[in-house]
């Protein structure tokens, strides 16, 4: 197997590591490493997804995985990266979110492996039985003030203005414990996560060398960010997500057709398996015809493949073409709403549209000025009908037309759309 620390180094995956002796031991002995994701939200997101990619190359390479859902850590919020505190969660939210981010990581990882079968656990298994006394003698005795205080996550927030509270200083403490706690369960001897967590992670090597006498390692991957540089998540409010109910998979494959030219290789590099003679290919296509986008074509089949399986990839590429004058055939009311969820809308009632001439419905809609205007556009072969062209100018809506009861498309010309909402409020 190849050594999976350098794979990730290869890849662009690599922003540190706490000690060098972990690129020996990865080439030496299967290793269990883990990572860790709070439910803040009910899924996971696009900057996730990066340490979803190194857990799958760690189990690629032939090393045990454990995902980790911050059952109770998702209660108090990591101050990692952040500048200001979160709003605390319930139980029943943090409970609903763990339940989505189970079911995401559970198509990218491996739970049948033969040999490293990936686990998921919840780190409220083990806090809730922990008193306050007990947790402050068995492990708060531990850490020192000065060290917690230097902790750039923590330093950053108390230069602030809105400071940070004792609840969010403790979160290292926790995130430590829970590196212990998979260290004596589950043998596990590597944390990955974000640069950002790089205190946090080193609190959990402390540990474990203070109260086990044993090297455990930290390794963290880059941040992905967008083009001001700022990372991608929920509180920058530039989130993507992989479950399709919170971003519609047309959007999600758009995201990725869209990134800079500057961009796309590294992202094939991090969010994709391809070989480096693909990545090379690539990398000489965008050079050549970049105006093709063949590279972030890839890059976005590629990532759409794997969080929504064939089928969700099928749906993005037959919502892309619809732009392009395709078909719709297939498509639901929901899938075209975030196809043309930029386009000009109108809502009108049902008795408006059905059993009316379209030329009256354009007018209405206000995708026409006249009737007139409607019977030359037909005229001229320029007037569509979902996506289908018109012969008809007087052609009577019929509830076939309306797309699940409730969505029409009008177009003109190759570009110029307008949807109606059937049956809905304005």
């Amino acid at each position: 197997m190849d050594n999976v620390v350098e794979v990730l180094r290869e890849r662009g995956l690599l922003d540190a590591m706490s000690s060098p002796a972990l690129e020996q031991a990865a080439g030496q002995r299967q290793l269990t490493v883990y990572a860790g994701f709070d439910p803040t939200s009910e899924s996971l997101q696009v900057g996730n997804f990066v340490a979803i990619m190194g857990l799958s190359h760690f189990q690629r390479c032939g090393h045990k995985v454990v995902a980790l859902v911050g059952g109770a850590t998702g209660m108090i919020g990591d101050p990692s990266g952040k500048t200001s505190e979160r709003q605390l969660l319930s139980e029943d939210q943090v409970r609903r979110n763990q339940e989505g981010i189970r079911e995401n990581l559970s198509r990218f990882l491996d739970f049948d492996h033969p040999t490293a079968p990936a686990v998921i656990v919840n780190n409220y298994d083990w806090f809730r039985g922990f008193t306050f006394i007990a947790f402050l003698r068995e492990v708060g005795k531990h850490f020192r003030m000065g060290a917690m205080l230097g902790k750039d996550s923590v330093r950053s927030r108390l230069e602030s203005e809105s400071g940070m509270s004792f609840t969010e200083f403790s979160y290292q403490l926790l995130q430590a414990y829970d590196f212990l706690h998979l260290y004596d369960q589950l043998g596990c001897s590597v944390q990955l996560g974000g640069s950002d967590q790089w205190g946090n992670i080193t609190a959990g090597t402390d540990l474990i060398r203070k109260l086990r006498g044993e090297e455990a390692f930290g390794l963290t991957l880059p941040l992905v960010c967008d083009r001001s540089g700022q990372k991608f998540g929920k509180s920058a409010g530039n989130a993507i997500y992989l479950d399709a109910a919170k971003t519609p998979v047309f959007d999600f494959y758009q995201f990725f057709v869209r990134v800079d030219d500057a961009d796309v290789i590294r992202f094939l590099k991090v969010f994709t398996f391809l070989s480096a003679g693909d990545l090379a290919d690539y990398e000489r296509r965008l050079a050549e015809a970049p105006e093709k986008r063949e590279a972030q074509i890839r890059l976005a089949e590629e990532v759409t493949r794997r969080v929504h399986g064939e089928a969700g990839l099928q749906v993005a590429q037959r919502s892309t073409a619809v732009l392009f004058g395709a078909a719709m055939d297939g498509l639901k009311a929901d899938e075209l709403e975030a196809v043309f969820a930029d386009v000009p809308s109108t809502a009108l009632p049902s008795a408006s549209v059905i059993g009316a001439p379209v030329a009256t419905v354009a007018v209405e809609s206000g995708f026409c000025k006249s009737r007139g205007e409607a019977r030359r556009l037909v005229e001229n072969g320029g007037f569509y009908v979902n996506n289908q062209r018109l012969a008809d100018a007087e052609h009577v809506l019929c509830d076939a037309d309306i797309i699940d009861g409730r969505l029409l498309v009008l177009r003109s010309g190759k570009k110029r759309y307008h949807l109606v909402r059937v049956g809905q409020n304005g």
